[in-house]
């Protein structure tokens, strides 16, 4: 579990491709390292949660297995490209975002990014089977970033970017075009199951359970 804060930017020093179609990835996060990374521990790369295979002082190392890469924006990575890194949750740290699995729900493209006060109005793609989930003033993860939805219009949705989510993540660079992974916020995707299921739910089972308890 994740809170979608990135606390460190990392680089991708290699890109190592498995004939079977998979990637051993290096992320180089020596920041993330001296907070104490393990083997077995979870780590989300641009909102993807990976598991750590083995690392040294300076970098982490991931397999990334095709079912990952097709549901994800890693396969567009490229050696040097910026990555956010967060470690996952310890209990009793602070929610300071939302609650992030680091499972990507879709991959979109960002359609626009204009300056907007201190800092930048961002648009992104709205893939229609998400659009029930993205709400103004909801929570989205893009690319692992917790953020809050400024606005909804049809096929996109915009979140307005303040200059320390910039500097800290690569939303700050990352423009018109460049694909990025898409989380929908997890209560968000409750409450509409289970909305979903009462209304499709049985009258007299309702009248049956009211009687009970009467």
């Amino acid at each position: 579990m994740f809170s979608g804060l990135i606390a460190y930017l990392g680089t991708v020093r290699a890109l190592d491709r498995d004939p079977r179609g998979g990637i051993r990835l290096r992320v180089r996060a020596p920041g993330a390292v001296a907070e104490g990374v393990a083997p077995k521990d979870s780590i989300a790369i641009g909102g993807v949660c990976l598991t750590v295979v083995e690392h040294d002082d300076d970098s982490m190392v991931f397999d990334v297995v095709p079912e990952t890469i097709d549901r994800s924006a890693l396969g567009s990575l490229r050696v040097d490209s910026p990555v956010n890194v967060e470690l996952s949750l310890r209990l009793g740290d602070r929610l300071g975002g939302h609650l992030v699995y680091g499972h990507v729900d879709a991959t979109a493209r960002i359609v626009g990014k204009e300056p907007e006060g201190q800092g930048h109005r961002l648009s992104v793609a709205l893939p229609r089977a998400l659009a029930p989930y993205v709400v103004e003033k909801g929570y989205v993860a893009v690319d692992g970033v917790s953020l809050t939805v400024a606005a909804t219009r049809g096929d996109r949705f915009e979140i307005a970017l303040i200059p320390e989510t910039s500097a800290r993540t690569t939303l700050g660079t990352k423009g018109v075009g460049d694909l990025v992974n898409l989380e929908i916020d997890p209560i968000a995707r409750y409450a509409l199951a289970a909305a979903g299921r009462y209304d499709a739910r049985d009258p007299s089972s309702d009248e049956l359970a009211w009687a009970y308890e009467i």
